[in-house]
């Protein structure tokens, strides 16, 4: 035990240690973090001072970076800035996709660059709504600039712009172009690329045999130096009229690690009208281990751009797993029961008990009668009970003001018209002071039993629970996945509430037992349900053997069961016994089934199925006087 303290002193400190870090962090964040707009515009304006009228100069280009700490930032960023590029320009999928904390990651990963850089909108850049944020911190998804006697076309292959728009603006800006050389960027590439041993399909490149018959005819009318595409893990080149078409993923997201998918980017060097391509190869595939890694840390840091709202919520789940530690470490617990108060002081006194129920006659049920037995017999020693019952519409015969009827919110038709009391009337309260009871005893775990439990602890008087059923018998009355429920919620709800209470009644041990295995540690006391015995003592024979007449002979036997009609009751497992006693008896009998309830018209074809129509009898609701 010492050990698993020590164990759990330490988490606690980690989980405190991590919440310190997470607010100083997202407050870091908040107060001190770099803010950035029209990036494109800003670095364009750079590049074109920086080249001036120089005819030779050179660039890098690189595709799908997909946020890459490992290759992007650790590797190439570091060659290209050894490197005499002037500039580098990112030709599609920067991102991994176009979350907040995505872009704010490559923000930080770019600006390792030493020179300046342009970003083309591809298809990551425009996913999970990203769009917005790559116009806001980027610019527009298709324009051009000049520097030295080349010029830079970037055009839009996601669709987020019409075709048709694009087509007219991209000749327009073709017609009339004076510069020795043009590059044009786009993600995706226009030819047909064969994706047979990649991870890629047609998808991955312009797949209108249309589109790209276009882009290559009008690429090479106007004499386009190259043309440069990602979008695939792989390094391909081919000549199409003249024109060079590059596509380069090997910027950081997944590759193959052959000669066709490796990490790698492009550079480009201009010397007046002669353009020459360098593929420089960088590391080796990572392992899936430093992968995992970095899509961690990338995690870890989107929490801190989900918002607000979402970032409180994580705070509350770890100070929830802190509070839970330090009760689990710190917090002295006694288990024994206290023995110091002797009962005898108490045996004689009356006192007064206020009832809380989610069920009460007229209702036909174990625990309303129950519940009546319990009033009948606390009266007849002289205590006072009020019970907080629902309202049925009609008041049980002969009712008297030990029955608070509260009135429903609606009835809950999947369980013989349920009615659910409104727990949140303030009348409740009102009457419960009147009444100012000793002892507050409820019989649900839930709704009106939680009712009771939160007037207890307001009136600081004990609280007693007493476990009539088990409730993970009752998950088809309850709206959600009954395996869910039968499973682990209804023995979570009944060891959290009976935790709570100061006593817990139970009429069995074996219900004692279930108790003690689900966890509960409070006091348990084992009070069988009582039985009105003098009903029993004052039974006419001559009446019963009218009865028993009415439904068998004297040489038949009549087997009776009484219970509601619930499916819980298991009433299944009765029938199959009677249908299997039935194939095998000898002699005659019947079985009377009394009472009523939601499943009876289950019961009833369960009856037929089994030929038993002329065995089984089911009579209904009867009287209790009957």
């Amino acid at each position: 035990m010492k050990g698993k303290k020590h164990k759990l002193k330490i988490f606690f400190y980690i989980d405190l240690l991590i919440i310190a870090m997470l607010i100083g962090y997202k407050g870091y964040l908040y107060f001190f973090r770099t803010n950035f707009e029209a990036l494109n515009v800003k670095n364009i304006s750079e590049i074109t001072e920086k080249i001036g009228g120089r005819e030779s100069f050179s660039f890098a280009v690189i595709g799908n970076i997909h946020n890459s700490i490992g290759v992007f930032e650790k590797q190439i960023v570091p060659r290209i800035n050894s490197s005499d590029a002037s500039f580098m320009i990112s030709v599609g999928n920067a991102v991994s996709d176009g979350g907040e904390d995505k872009y704010r990651s490559i923000y930080s990963g770019l600006e390792m660059l030493n020179i300046p850089y342009v970003l083309t909108f591809g298809v990551n850049e425009y996913s999970d709504f990203g769009s917005f944020k790559f116009y806001e911190y980027f610019g527009p998804y298709y324009f051009s600039f000049k520097a030295g006697s080349s010029h830079f076309i970037f055009l839009d292959t996601t669709k987020k712009t019409s075709f048709i728009w694009q087509k007219k603006w991209l000749l327009d800006k073709l017609t009339g172009l004076r510069e020795e050389n043009v590059f044009v960027f786009m993600c995706k590439a226009p030819l047909k690329i064969d994706v047979s041993g990649i991870f890629g399909g047609e998808s991955d490149y312009i797949s209108e045999e249309a589109r790209r018959r276009f882009y290559q005819n009008t690429f090479s009318r106007f004499n386009v130096d190259g043309v440069f595409a990602d979008n695939l893990g792989i390094y391909h080149r081919k000549e199409i009229d003249g024109v060079s078409y590059l596509v380069t993923g090997g910027g950081g997201g997944f590759v193959l690690d052959d000669e066709r998918s490796f990490y790698h980017f492009l550079k480009v060097n201009v010397s007046g009208d002669d353009v020459s391509y360098e593929v420089v190869r960088v590391g080796a595939s990572r392992s899936g281990f430093i992968e995992r890694l970095e899509n961690l840390w990338l995690f870890i840091h989107s929490l801190f751009y989900v918002g607000f709202l979402n970032f409180l919520l994580i705070l509350c789940l770890l100070l929830l797993i802190t509070v839970k530690l330090y009760d689990a470490v710190f917090v002295e617990k006694n288990y024994y029961q206290d023995f110091d108060v002797d009962p005898e002081l108490f045996a004689g006194k009356k006192i007064k008990v206020a009832m809380f129920t989610n069920n009460y006659l007229p209702f036909i049920g174990g625990v309303p009668i129950s519940i009546y037995r319990l009033k009948t017999g606390l009266k007849k020693l002289g205590n006072k009970v009020l019970i907080f019952a629902p309202y049925y519409g009609e008041e049980e015969k002969g009712e008297t003001a030990d029955v608070y009827r509260i009135k429903t919110l609606f009835h809950y038709s999947k369980f013989r018209d349920f009615p659910v009391a409104n727990i949140f009337s303030g009348e409740i309260y009102k009457r419960l002071k009147i009444f100012n009871p000793d002892i507050i005893h409820v019989h649900h775990p839930f709704w009106m039993g939680r009712k009771g439990y939160y007037m207890a602890k307001k009136m600081d008087i004990p609280l007693v629970y007493t476990y009539h059923t088990r409730l993970e018998l009752y998950a088809h009355y309850v709206p959600m996945p009954g395996v869910l429920f039968r499973n682990l919620i209804s023995h979570y709800m009944v060891r959290r509430f009976a935790n709570r209470c100061d006593g817990v009644v139970v009429p069995t041990y074996s219900a004692e037992e279930y108790l003690r295995a689900v966890g509960v540690k409070t006091h348990i006391a084992v009070l069988p349900t009582g039985i009105d015995f003098k009903k029993f003592e004052s039974i006419d024979k001559s009446e019963a053997e009218k009865i028993r007449s009415r439904y068998v002979s004297d040489d038949e036997y009549l087997f009776v069961t009484v219970s509601r009609l619930g499916k819980e009751k298991n009433l299944d497992f009765l029938l199959d016994t009677i249908a299997f006693v039935k194939e095998r008896a000898d002699f005659g009998f019947k079985l009377i089934m009394l009472g009523e309830g939601p499943y009876r018209g289950e019961l009833e074809n369960k009856i037929d199925e089994l030929n038993l129509r002329k065995t089984v009898v089911l009579t209904g609701a009867v009287e209790p006087d009957d």
